[in-house]
């Protein structure tokens, strides 16, 4: 094993959608910046990989709200920079529960974002594909975004600005030494004076076993295998992402659906059965597959049941469904997403990045030990 003698200002352990918007954000702000990643570039063993994730400003609470009204111009941001086509905004609908619904018209119109309530005919008319339920809310300023492209233009970003971007690299250990940390991989050692741990499902197992102390009262990072599966549409209509909220005709777990490259995708939000990531089978669970199957031919109209093409991919969430950001010394740990972060990834990076530097501190929401009752979906 060769031994590095330079040392770098921070070391961004995770190449997902999070690490990668770390690391873009650190180099950004002129920090020298080794992102290591341990799969080839492209992988489909985590959360980050796909043709589509929501981009929404819908929720029960204004600090999602603004966190993610927040991310809207750094994904712009990196579109510019990399040339890539990211963000495609086609509108998003939330109906169903009342209460759950209107709650979300309240905090948009609040925040002075464009918002409007419809009746379900009314949505109907407008969005074919969709039967819609109770009481439908619509905002213009969300849609989708391209997952696996997204990844790629942060990779791209971060090397453009000057950060060392290393696939196939496994971090076994890390080690305090006099002033540094020694992040010990595969294939060598790389010393830093930061460590960011944004290696999602293997978070848990890096923070435990590799050398650095336990952090008191981190919550439990529990990860689960979700099947979302993808149909295709009867027609060429327009799809906006959408949100199911149970409790009105829905009695069964919610559902979030939006269109993709491969069709239109629906999923139910964390019910997946608990796994290691090291050994999941990747198999597609048949009663989740089946669960979807029956709400399509209930609720969309506008997609072929028959044609159902099931993903696996891995969420790994904290009790109160609130992400983990948070800085202990000379570590900062940004986990736990819970199924819902990737549309804040760039947001996240920018607060890692304040973290890092010391010129921002963790909003109490993601704070260990000061977490609070903020509405997480």
């Amino acid at each position: 094993m060769s031994r590095a003698s330079s040392r770098v200002d921070a070391v961004v352990i995770g190449g997902g959608v999070i690490g990668s918007s770390a690391a873009w954000r650190l180099a950004a702000r002129g920090r020298s910046v080794v992102l290591l990643e341990q799969f080839e570039q492209g992988h489909r063993r985590g959360a980050s990989h796909g043709s589509s994730r929501i981009y929404r400003q819908a929720y029960g609470g204004e600090f999602y709200t603004a966190f993610a009204a927040s991310a809207l111009p750094l994904w712009r941001q990196l579109e510019e920079a990399t040339g890539y086509e990211l963000l495609t905004l086609t509108g998003a609908v939330d109906h169903g529960f009342p209460a759950t619904v209107l709650s979300r018209a309240r905090v948009l119109d609040a925040r002075g974002i464009d918002v409007e309530v419809l009746e379900p005919a009314a949505a109907g008319k407008r969005w074919p594909g969709i039967r819609f339920d109770n009481t439908v809310v619509h905002h213009p300023a969300a849609g989708r975004l391209h997952a696996d492209r997204s990844v790629m233009a942060l990779h791209r970003a971060a090397a453009l600005e000057g950060a060392d971007v290393r696939f196939g690299t496994t971090v076994r250990e890390l080690h305090r030494t006099a002033g540094c940390v020694e992040v010990i991989t595969d294939i060598g050692v790389v010393r830093t004076g930061h460590v960011v741990i944004a290696a999602g499902a293997w978070s848990s197992q890096l923070l435990a076993e590799g050398g650095i102390a336990p952090i008191p009262d981190l919550p439990r990072l529990r990860t689960t295998q979700e099947q979302p599966a993808h149909f295709s549409p009867v027609a060429p209509v327009e799809w906006p992402s959408f949100v199911h909220h149970p409790g009105a005709g829905l009695a069964t777990e919610g559902i979030y659906g939006l269109g993709s490259d491969d069709g239109i995708k629906i999923g139910e939000h964390g019910t997946g059965p608990e796994v290691d990531p090291e050994t999941r089978t990747f198999a597609a669970d048949p009663d989740g597959v089946r669960r979807l199957v029956e709400y399509a031919v209930t609720w969309l109209p506008g997609v072929d049941p028959g044609t159902v093409v099931a993903d696996t991919c891995l969420y790994t969430t904290t009790p109160d469904s609130n992400f983990v950001i948070d800085r202990f010394g000379d570590v900062t740990v940004a986990a736990g997403f819970s199924g819902h972060g990737f549309k804040f990834a760039p947001a996240v990076g920018e607060l890692v990045t304040g973290l890092v530097d010391g010129t921002a501190v963790s909003p109490d929401v993601f704070r260990v030990g000061a977490r609070v009752g903020v509405v997480a979906r």
